[in-house]
């Protein structure tokens, strides 16, 4: 026992308690419900505390599953989602659920076990450089050397780890640590001197990006993720409806404002809606509000938005000039910078721009054909229509990603889960699974590829054990149909690894775990196979049997801007591309 003094001068004596359970303790003050993860011999003294917890551990079968569990809760509920793993290959099998955390602003704690302390550099029996390691895929890191630390890292990093830009941050603890004592108080006051988050805008900059807007006749508002991490919808909705000024949105943007609204011109860039790219070639003014001008809106900075005035408004110093130069540019959070600027601006003379815009939405609509038999296109329009947009839908990576974010509109923030930075195959599904058990009562949706799909398919462990009730919309084609895409017009059909001939019966395997399946291979099948499974209380694996080789346009190819939109499949041989996949 160790002895302190109160505030009267009395001498109290306290009890030492485990690295592990002060750990645990200071997880419930902050409110942690779930821990995702996998145990393992270095974090046995932490599970041996999490058995008397209140915080319900969620047993996965792979760690990167984990990660994007705890991906899918954060952007369900705004919480971090908590992540505990052992050392080594453990901590390792979490990097790619870090970079895609970190890829996309996503707040998420991952515990990893160590060895302990006096073996650390020595290759210790699952020993791995875990902070060196994944140094580059999260906001920040720690290595506890102490146990007396463990309150303060806790808490510090749940602080840094949710506010300002979001992101990852990890906790690596070896063995010794948690199972020592610990007599710190646990709950220690938050210093860090060099961590500051922007909140308002400075007002000069305020005025003088109000000045942009008051000279525009063709404004165009992108929307980005930032807008949906500061809960801005609402002043974006009001800011462009006062400026009469059309919206489109990133991948990562939908939900942001909402996409069946008049001004509302869906997704932009290279699957982006033709009229939104339309919109973006004749602007003469365009405001991004927390999006990063990357390469898959913009292909090509010396193309871009030619001759339109560039305005930026983001939460992150770094990202102002990274690519674009900004006339005008505001550091803050993108809902108190809004609340401002929007007391300095006036509604714009846009009539003949709005009749611009309109003209693209009708002579360059979304559309499909399924006279070839049934398309991607067909099912997740006919899932948007009978959900009427409500679900919350969690994709993985490829042609569906983009055919989901085109049809499937989004009317609210916290409803679309996408790996946009990452670009992370096996993703969708465990998000889902994430984002169910932070939203019990709410539809969950995961639209995926056989591809992707197969990367994390052994978590329909975890929705039968836990009884989710997780729709999956399997599409399959037998391809890695986005690289199968690019082969097929950029590299002379020279198809390559992206045949997947050898798919299982994905209603089988569904049945091998005990959860529902239903297939679906005709185009009048679609509307009452997908209201049998969306009615079914449990979890439901769809098996879409879709055709093999369609393609999604429109489409900027890599390394061009917008000017280079294919609208449709070209008739001549295409030039290599010079930008990324």
């Amino acid at each position: 026992m160790t002895k302190k003094t109160t505030r009267k001068g009395r001498i109290s004596e306290k009890k030492p308690i485990s690295g592990a359970e002060a750990l645990v303790k200071c997880l419930e003050k902050l409110g942690v419900e779930y821990i995702w993860g996998l145990s393992g011999g270095s974090v046995i003294p932490i599970f041996d505390v999490l058995v008397h917890s209140k915080i319900k551990f969620i047993l996965v079968r792979h760690e990167q599953a984990a990660t994007h569990m705890a991906d899918g809760y954060a952007r369900a509920t705004g919480k971090p989602g908590v992540v505990l793993v052992t050392s080594g290959p453990g901590a390792t099998n979490t990097v790619t659920g870090l970079i895609t955390a970190q890829l996309d602003s996503i707040p998420m704690i991952v515990l990893t076990g160590q060895t302990i302390t006096p073996l650390l550099g020595k290759d210790a029996f699952q020993e791995a450089d875990t902070v060196g390691i994944t140094t580059p895929t999260v906001k920040h890191s720690y290595l506890i050397k102490d146990p007396n630390d463990i309150p303060r890292v806790i808490k510090e990093a749940f602080h840094i780890a949710g506010t300002g830009r979001p992101g990852p941050v990890l906790i690596d603890l070896p063995k010794d640590i948690s199972a020592g004592d610990c007599t710190a108080h646990l709950n220690p006051p938050i210093d860090l001197p060099g961590y500051k988050v922007p909140g308002k805008g400075d007002r000069r900059a305020i005025m003088k990006m109000a000045k942009f807007f008051k000279d525009s006749k063709k404004p165009l508002l992108l929307v980005g993720h930032g807008v949906v991490l500061s809960g801005a919808e609402k002043i974006v909705k009001e800011f462009a409806e006062k400026l009469r000024a059309p919206v489109t949105m990133t991948l990562l943007g939908k939900g942001g404002f909402p996409e069946t609204h008049p001004l509302a011109l869906g997704m932009l860039g290279m699957h982006g809606t033709a009229y939104a790219n339309k919109a973006l070639i004749n602007c003469d003014l365009i405001c991004s509000i927390g999006s990063r001008w990357d390469d898959r809106i913009n292909g090509n900075t010396d193309e871009f938005c030619i001759g339109a005035k560039k305005l930026h408004i983001d939460i992150d110093p770094s990202e102002i000039g990274k690519i674009i130069k900004p006339d005008a540019h505001v550091i803050g959070d993108a809902r108190l910078v809004l609340e401002q600027l929007i007391k300095h601006i006036k509604p714009l003379d846009t009539e003949d721009w709005l009749r611009e815009v309109e003209f693209y939405k009708n002579e360059f609509p979304l559309k499909y054909s399924n006279d070839k038999g049934l398309t991607a296109q067909c099912v997740i329009d006919q899932l948007y229509k009978i959900t009427k947009g409500k679900a919350i839908v969690a994709t993985d990576v490829g042609q569906h990603q983009m055919w989901a974010a085109q049809f499937y509109k989004i009317d609210e923030g916290y409803k679309w889960y996408s790996s946009g930075g990452a670009g992370t195959m096996g993703v969708g599904f465990p998000a889902a699974i994430g984002a169910q058990f932070g939203c019990p009562d709410e539809l969950v949706v995961a639209i995926v590829g056989d591809g992707g799909y197969q990367m994390t398919i052994q978590e329909l462990s975890t929705v039968f054990v836990h009884n989710l009730p997780v729709k999956v919309i399997v599409i399959d084609n037998k391809y890695l149909g986005m690289v199968r895409q690019w082969q097929e017009l950029f590299f002379d059909n020279n198809l390559s690894g992206v045949d997947l001939e050898g798919n299982p019966d994905f209603v089988k395997v569904a049945e091998a775990y005990s959860v529902k399946g239903v297939h679906i291979d005709k185009v009048e099948d679609v509307k009452s196979k997908l209201k049998e499974a969306l009615n079914h209380k449990g979890p439901v694996v769809v098996h879409c049997e879709v055709i093999k080789e369609e393609n999604v346009f429109p489409m900027v190819p890599a390394g061009k801007s917008a000017y280079h939109m294919l609208i449709e499949p070209p008739k001549t041989k295409l030039e290599k591309p010079t930008g990324s996949t």
